[in-house]
């Protein structure tokens, strides 16, 4: 097993087609509701398993993560103390989705190292205990291990598998990097949106309760969002700073992006409800 690399693992982009903030709790977190979708755009990990303990990542990220803080080598090294598995593993990362995007690149590369990992190592971990590991990682991290577009409330980590029609959709990419520790610190974030039944909420008119903000905080942001309204319905997603618009058909989105101006950068991608990680899983 050594010598033999396990390749084309996807780490799916996501988007949050509604996002509503409902209070903070007494520990800092917030109460949420949101609805991830996923989209055939993504990350790719390849996988080596190794004899001996050892992690080691290849990137085409340039050192802009330093490993302590990769998502990637933090996820393995977790589900080696969890499972006590004593083998390693080689990993290469094509890396396509952009960081601080709101479209959960880092916490899908987590996850998609947690499925992998769990399966090459024959860990034999459920997906319920590798949702608690994932949760260690962050917010995100369980909606990608559980693999179906979901409705999600508390801090995200509890959802049920819904069908949202799967839109193409055009996600533009503002030049900038938003924090989501500092949205969500910010006073001036609404934090009263009622929350509703997941009947209600899947009826539509949907919105996200951090767009105000991030666009008054990143005019890059705001300019994005203005152009693309002009084509179609679009929101951010997550604390951004991505944007998509929604399209019927493929070649609508593609003729709008084929309008981007030259200072924005967008792609074309379809909207999917079961994600690409769970099919690849689904072929071993």
């Amino acid at each position: 097993m050594s010598s033999i690399i396990s390749q084309g693992w996807p780490a799916p982009a996501k988007l949050n087609l509604f996002l509503h903030v409902n209070g903070r709790r007494d520990d800092g977190y917030h109460e949420l509701q949101t609805l991830f979708q996923f989209i055939d755009y993504c990350d790719y990990l390849d996988f080596k398993v190794t004899k001996s303990s050892t992690l080691k990542l290849h990137s085409n990220m340039g050192g802009v993560v330093a490993d302590s803080d990769n998502l990637i080598l933090r996820a393995a090294k977790l589900l080696q103390i969890v499972s006590g598995c004593n083998k390693g593993a080689e990993i290469w990362l094509d890396k396509r989705l952009p960081m601080g995007g709101g479209i959960g690149g880092g916490s899908s590369d987590a996850a998609t190292t947690l499925v992998a990992l769990n399966a090459l190592w024959d860990t034999r971990l459920n997906r319920e205990q590798l949702k608690e590991i994932g949760l260690q990682l962050g917010a995100d991290v369980p909606v990608f291990i559980n693999g179906f577009s979901a409705f999600a409330e508390g801090v995200g980590e509890e959802f049920q598998s819904v069908s949202p029609k799967e839109y193409w959709y055009l996600v533009l990419i503002p030049d900038v990097h938003v924090s989501t520790a500092e949205i969500f610190q910010d006073p001036d974030l609404p934090r009263n949106t009622p929350k509703l039944d997941i009947d209600s909420l899947m009826k539509g008119n949907w919105q996200n309760d951090c767009q105000e903000l991030v666009a008054k905080r990143y005019p890059q942001v705001a300019k994005t969002l203005r152009w693309l309204l002009e084509y179609a319905p679009s929101r951010m997603t997550g604390t951004g700073a991505c944007v998509f618009g929604e399209f019927e058909l493929q070649q609508q989105a593609l003729d709008v992006l084929a309008k981007l101006p030259s200072d924005m950068t967008g792609f074309v991608a379809k909207g999917a409800n079961i994600s690409s990680l769970e099919l690849r899983l689904a072929q071993l």
